[in-house]
């Protein structure tokens, strides 16, 4: 029963330290950001490429979880030393299931958004795609700048 609530806990915790994350799309500020001035420039989006992001280090709490799992879980395999193969080979083994799965997690869908901005200098900025957002070519756009971050959110502001 304490394994079982060994295993519970270990899941419990690599859910919590995912779940983490800050929100990733243009409408999302940390607590940091809040009333600090910001550059918006305008200009119209001239071309949008589809672009796969993936997240730095996305794997770590997946392979440490999918070890420790297996580890657990193997270790109650046979008895002896037999015991404490099985728990190595399914500490490994729950490991690579685990890198697989976080990576998959830490992958998103972006977007490389061109920008011809008002005084005719064009810019590109990249960033996930927001599925209440859905950008078009000829859309007029405003650039949120601070701190050597950008977001692109529509001009009217209507976000679906």
């Amino acid at each position: 029963m304490a394994k079982i609530s060994v295993i519970a806990l270990i899941i419990i915790s690599s859910v919590g330290l995912t779940a983490c994350t800050s929100n990733p799309y243009g409408d999302a500020y940390s607590v940091a950001d809040a009333q600090q001035i910001q550059t918006v420039t305008a200009g119209t989006i001239v071309k949008l490429v589809p672009v796969t992001l993936s997240g730095e280090n996305s794997s770590t709490i997946g392979t440490i979880a999918g070890g420790a799992i297996g580890a657990i879980l193997g270790s109650h395999i046979g008895g002896g030393s037999g015991s404490e193969i099985a728990a190595i080979g399914g500490g490994l083994l729950g490991g690579i299931v685990g890198n697989d799965a976080g990576q998959a997690a830490g992958t998103h869908n972006g977007v490389n958004i061109v920008i011809q901005l008002s005084d005719g200098q064009t810019v590109a900025i990249v960033q996930q795609v927001n599925p209440r957002i859905l950008f078009q070519v000829g859309e007029q756009v405003d650039i949120y700048q601070l701190n050597g971050t950008a977001r692109v959110v529509p001009a009217n502001g209507a976000i679906q």
